[in-house]
This record gives structure tokens, C-alpha cells and sequence, in this order.
């Protein structure tokens, strides 16, 4: 069978897709000095490292977790612990001392979109396991104010972000926002909007800026959460659709995807409990329920204060009780 160029591949799709798909097929079609960064950080640390992360349970848990050190630190503490009011007052005081720096307004995106994911229940194994609701999106509707107060602060996010790059194409906290940024509106458009088109174009945005984030900076395994969570959710989605998006160049690999979030465990630090829920949720998906447990043990340990964690550890405990 002949194998299509990607960006020859595009032209073979309706229009609507075409249009989604055509960015990120011109980047799958360019090489690495092309597009300005290598692909290969993302790629092979992730299948060199999947045995060390894979070894690691709960005590990948990163070192701000138990000893905040800015507020950011201790907001996203505070986020993971569910008080989101609390966790926003130290990300809105780090904004107002560091206006410059775009950490500050992803980081309160992510205490809107964390908080409406809980109010959702996507956070959950009834979820994850349900692939109409994984792949579809929510059932009911979004709080109209947390959403606004999400996409205003990810503007603010991905304006300071660029600006930064645009001084420094290198910089990380600008390629760390960018990141996150494209991986939250993706995760927007695809489980409460329920955009997926949009969401495919989003997810190539994120790919892009996290590996071009891990080619500057490859210590920085919170790029690995948009990393995997691209990989496993595109290899989830139905047979024929797979096949018309791998007709476009774009493709998930799922073993790929569980070690990129094996990455983030191991490494990440704002996202890696966020990793942590995610990896325990997928692995309870791909019936690995013994790794689903450590991991949510390490969540329960680390934050008490948080009943989503002790209720999915809960759970798992009852369906592995002998009868």
C-alpha cells in the first residue's frame, strides 16, 4: 500500500478536517530543523525511561508537594487539596508581584479547569472507563463563570507566554505556559465543549510546544503530561476514525502515551500529582489495577484533605475485596 505524504494526505479529507489537521501534518511532514526543535526528546527519553519511571509507586512525589516554595507552589498544593478559592488567592498574589511571567495565569487556569473537571466527575474511574464519556465529553453543562475565568486567564497566559518568546524563543516559563496553555484548552474543547475538531488542532499545538520545551529543557517532565495525554487519548478513539487521522499524519501510540505519564510522575512538578490521578486512571483502564492503586495510595497519603483521591481508592479496594 502506498504510503501518502501527510500533507498530501490532508487534501483526501473533508474540508471541516482538513482544515484541523492540516498544521499539525505540515509538522509531522517537516524535519526536525525544519521546524526549529528535534522531536527526539519526547520520543526516546520516553522509551529509555519507561522502565525507571514504571519502577517508582508513590515516591516519585516531587519535593515543592510537602514544602511549598512560591506561591505558586503552594497553590497548586492547595488546587490538589481542592481549595480552589484558596489556591487562586496565592496564584492571583504571584501575578501581581511577577505580572511577566505567564506561570502565575496558567497555573490559576488550571485551578478553574481542575475545579470544573470535579464538579464534573471527570476525575473518576465511572468516567475514564466510559469511552462514550472519556471520548464524547460530559453529559451536562459547564458553570458558564468558571469557564469564562478559565479562557481569560489562559489570554492572559499565552499573551505573556509569546511575548516572552518573542524576546527569547528558548525561554522556558514562555514554552511551560504555551504548553499548558494548548494542553487545557484541548482538554476544554474536547470534555466540556465538546469541540473535537477544534480539539485535534489544540493537541498539535501542545505537542509542538512541549517538545520544543523538552529540547531546551529536559528536566522538564511537566511537558510529558500533554505528551501522553495526546498519545493515549488519540489511540482510544475508534478504528475508523484512527485510520482517516493517520491518513492526515497524526496517530496516538498508547504504550507511548502511559509512558510519557509514567514520565510525569517521575519527573513533573506543578502537573505531576495531575499525572499521578491520570497514569492511576488509565491503568485502571488497561486493567492494571495494582498500579492504579500505588499511585492512588500516594495521592490519599500526600493529600488527606482531598475525598476525590479516597473515594477512587476506595473503589478499587471494594472491586479487589474477595466476595
Amino acid at each position: 500500500m502506498m504510503r501518502l505524504r501527510p500533507s498530501l494526505a490532508v487534501l483526501l479529507l473533508p474540508a471541516s478536517l482538513a482544515a484541523v489537521l492540516a498544521p499539525v501534518a505540515v509538522r509531522a511532514a517537516q524535519s526536525p530543523s525544519e521546524q526549529g526543535t528535534s522531536q527526539t526528546p519526547a520520543t526516546s527519553t520516553a522509551a529509555a525511561g519507561s522502565s525507571t519511571a514504571a519502577a517508582g509507586t508513590t515516591s516519585a512525589q516531587t519535593f515543592w508537594v510537602s514544602n511549598p516554595v512560591t506561591p505558586v507552589d503552594a497553590g497548586f498544593r492547595l488546587m490538589y487539596q481542592l481549595k480552589f478559592a484558596d489556591a487562586r488567592a496565592q496564584f492571583t498574589a504571584w501575578e501581581q508581584q511577577h505580572p511577566d511571567d505567564p506561570l502565575g495565569y496558567s497555573a490559576e487556569a488550571a485551578s478553574y479547569l481542575f475545579q470544573e473537571f470535579y464538579l464534573q466527575g471527570i476525575l473518576t474511574s465511572e468516567f475514564f472507563l466510559d469511552d462514550k464519556r472519556l471520548l464524547g465529553g460530559i453529559e451536562g453543562s459547564p458553570d458558564k463563570d468558571l469557564g469564562n475565568s478559565f479562557h481569560r486567564a489562559v489570554d492572559l497566559a499565552q499573551k505573556v507566554g509569546q511575548e516572552r518568546l518573542a524576546r527569547d524563543p528558548r525561554d522556558v516559563q514562555g514554552l511551560l505556559a504555551l504548553t499548558m496553555t494548548n494542553g487545557m484548552l484541548a482538554d476544554y474543547s474536547s470534555l466540556i465543549e465538546k469541540k473535537q475538531l477544534a480539539t485535534l488542532h489544540l493537541l498539535g499545538q501542545s505537542e509542538e510546544f512541549a517538545n520544543r520545551l523538552l529540547a531546551v529543557d529536559s528536566t522538564a517532565g511537566d511537558a510529558y503530561v500533554a505528551l501522553g495525554v495526546s498519545n493515549y487519548i488519540l489511540s482510544c478513539l475508534p478504528g475508523f476514525k484512527r485510520f482517516i487521522l493517520r491518513i492526515g499524519g497524526v496517530h496516538g501510540d498508547k504504550s507511548v502515551g502511559m509512558h510519557q505519564l509514567e514520565l510525569a510522575v517521575a519527573q513533573g512538578h506543578y502537573l505531576q500529582p495531575y499525572a499521578q490521578l491520570l497514569l492511576a486512571l488509565t491503568s485502571l483502564r488497561e486493567k492494571r489495577p495494582q498500579r492504579a492503586q500505588a499511585l492512588l495510595a500516594g495521592l490519599v497519603s500526600e493529600f488527606p484533605e482531598n475525598p476525590l483521591f479516597r473515594r477512587e481508592l476506595d473503589k478499587l479496594g471494594a472491586l479487589s475485596a474477595p466476595k
